[in-house]
């Protein structure tokens, strides 16, 4: 009974996807179709066989070794800041832009970015039917982070439609950066976390697809390089189309540096500011509910609202409730918090059977809440035109009903695989 209702789960959310998508008519449902089958396979793989984990492990420990390089640097002009016992926020999360964002500008400097989004995102638009830099979009923010896969592509978030910066930015919801993969694991069982992963990746591109749904043409589906030319139909097959097209050369390459370096630390300064002002607006909430009645907050109105969503991913009633509880403060909050007050007994099946426990691992296992939206909007503030980032902005609660669904869809698929 308690599968069935699983399943009933799954097909629920796809519905409330579908119930508020922007577009009905265009939404792609052979592509939806195909990268649910790939959800399932994937999920099976990784919750039975070893082979899938180590590898999504082995590339998680690659990206994981590039951002304890950037650590390098702040060490140097910050020791007191890295030499802890526990980063902060601020130095693990933020800080690694200022190597990170520079590296892969200057792999789109020589051409190396847009040859790997153009083979990549072809692989992967073959296989899903979405555009080429959603695609690549979807592999690249599955290890590197919202905040960080929007800065290094920043070139074609430029040039894309707002239409379209928003569906990137719905996906960002959805992720987790490398860093974080080891200290998840430390609190939570770590193959569901690794399971999370590419699943996460899977289900914002079929939420998305359904919540935002977006046409894009031949010409339009091009991957953008710095001083390149578009005129020809030769052009387009090459998939690059210029960046400046008044400017025929690239500027000087410590010029272009330069300014990539000021990019990243004027970046750092609107996301973090983003952030406090959107956790300190939720935290006021909270007290302002507070007043009326000591119960009332963010986290207690979402738990209630979460219920029977819980109750979906086919747990008992009081599973379902404390399941619910764990969802209303992870969106207020974040997925620490939580981690860190179910870290002792979550290896304990007396506390949490293993269906419980992998849905949970795994719904915990993004950065969908508030904080996540003001880092999103920051970023963008920083890279999009005005236009695009006020479309984006008047679009705040479709970005957290993605994230919401997307970490719904991925504990649904494991839960059928678990019990």
């Amino acid at each position: 009974m308690y599968l069935l209702v699983n399943i009933i789960g799954v097909l629920v959310f796809l519905g409330i996807a579908f119930l508020f998508s922007k577009d009905h008519k265009h939404i792609n449902w052979r592509s939806i179709i195909v990268v649910l089958v790939l959800n399932l396979v994937v999920a099976y793989l990784l919750t039975n066989f070893s082979l899938g984990r180590d590898l999504v492990k082995a590339i998680a420990g690659g990206f994981q070794w590039l951002v304890n390089v950037s650590y390098t640097g702040i060490a140097f002009a910050f020791p007191d800041w890295v030499h802890v016992k526990q980063m902060n926020f601020f130095t693990s999360a933020l800080m690694p832009i200022l190597m990170i964002v520079p590296l892969f500008d200057i792999l789109t400097y020589f051409g190396i970015m847009p040859f790997c989004i153009k083979w990549i995102g072809r692989g992967m638009a073959y296989v899903t039917g979405q555009p080429k830099f959603e695609s690549f979009y979807a592999v690249e923010m599955m290890f590197l982070g919202n905040t960080e896969a929007m800065a290094v592509s920043s070139l074609q978030l430029k040039n894309i439609s707002a239409k379209r910066v928003l569906t990137i930015a719905m996906m960002s919801m959805s992720c987790i950066t490398a860093a974080m993969v080891g200290a998840y694991a430390q609190m939570v069982p770590g193959q569901y976390v690794l399971t999370a992963i590419p699943l996460n990746i899977l289900n914002a591109i079929i939420i998305t697809n359904i919540l935002n749904p977006v046409r894009v043409t031949p010409s339009e589906d091009v991957i953008y390089q710095i001083g390149g030319s578009s005129t020809a139909d030769e052009q387009i097959a090459e998939e690059t189309v210029a960046d400046r097209p008044e400017k025929p050369h690239k500027e000087p390459f410590f010029s272009f540096l330069g300014d990539s370096i000021l990019g990243a630390g004027k970046l750092i300064l609107i996301i973090v500011a983003n952030v406090i002002a959107f956790v300190a607006l939720a935290a006021l909430i909270s007290k302002l509910l507070g007043l009326i009645n000591p119960w009332l907050s963010l986290e207690h109105i979402l738990g209630v609202i979460m219920f029977p969503f819980a109750w979906l991913m086919g747990l008992d009633v009081n599973n379902a409730f404390q399941f619910a509880q764990f969802m209303g403060t992870k969106l207020v909050t974040n997925e620490f918090v939580v981690m860190g007050q179910i870290a002792p007994h979550i290896n304990n099946h007396h506390f949490f059977n293993p269906h419980y426990q992998a849905q949970l691992t795994v719904f915990l296992t993004s950065f969908a809440n508030f904080s996540t939206v003001g880092m999103i909007i920051g970023c963008l503030k920083g890279i999009v035109s005005r236009d695009k980032n006020d479309f984006v902005s008047k679009n705040i609660l479709y970005l957290f009903l993605s994230g919401i669904l997307v970490s719904l869809m991925s504990a649904g698929i494991v839960g059928l695989f678990v019990w």
